[in-house]
């Protein structure tokens, strides 16, 4: 029976995950599998993939053949280097021990570059909030300048159209004294209309 390591998908629209089994490769994408290895969740960043090392590696050994998607996946949780080191462990290349001590070192260096990835995620989303905060603030502040602005300039307005009106009465006024000077009297607003 043809083996293949493959994702079986789950989860609800727009929202895939996955689940890494083996199964028989005539069966249905979802249907009857063998065993299952591990999960895998693309919805987060970076992707969460939970696989159980020694399962995956044992079905390599027995000859399964992982599809291209299962086969990046356990690239990147170092099952098929395990299984390569395995190799060379049963040809007598070289030692289990040294075979563990590269699969450790590999290990430790992945985990250090997914925090690496983690943190610079973390960072330029701070970075992008406060970014975000500053020019809002920015837009505040203008829009608080403007708002004094207007305001002072409808003070200055209102003023001057007071100040005009004043002026406007005293050369009323004025004009009514030089007419009493001349010794005529004022005109009403009558003899003006008529």
């Amino acid at each position: 029976m043809p083996v293949k390591i493959r994702l079986q998908r789950h989860g609800k629209k727009g929202k895939p995950f996955y689940w890494v089994v083996a199964a028989d490769s005539r069966s249905k994408r979802d249907g009857k599998y063998l065993e299952k290895i591990g999960t895998y969740n693309p919805n987060t960043n970076p992707a969460t993939i939970d696989l159980n090392l020694d399962k995956a590696v044992q079905w390599l050994h027995n000859g399964a053949q992982p599809t291209d998607t299962a086969r990046a996946i356990l690239s990147y949780k170092g099952a098929l280097l395990k299984h390569h080191l395995d190799g060379g462990v049963r040809k007598g290349a070289l030692t289990q021990e040294a075979a563990d001590a590269k699969l450790e070192k590999w290990l430790d260096e992945k985990a250090g570059k997914v925090t690496a990835k983690k943190d610079n995620l973390s960072s330029a989303k701070d970075k992008a909030k406060a970014e975000a905060l500053a020019a809002e603030k920015k837009v505040n502040e203008d829009r608080i300048a403007a708002a004094k602005k207007a305001e002072a300039d409808l003070i200055a307005a209102a003023s001057a159209e007071e100040a005009s009106a004043e002026a406007t009465e005293e050369t009323a006024e004025a004009t009514a004294d030089e007419a009493q000077v001349e010794g005529e009297a004022p005109a009403t607003e009558e003899e003006t209309q008529a």
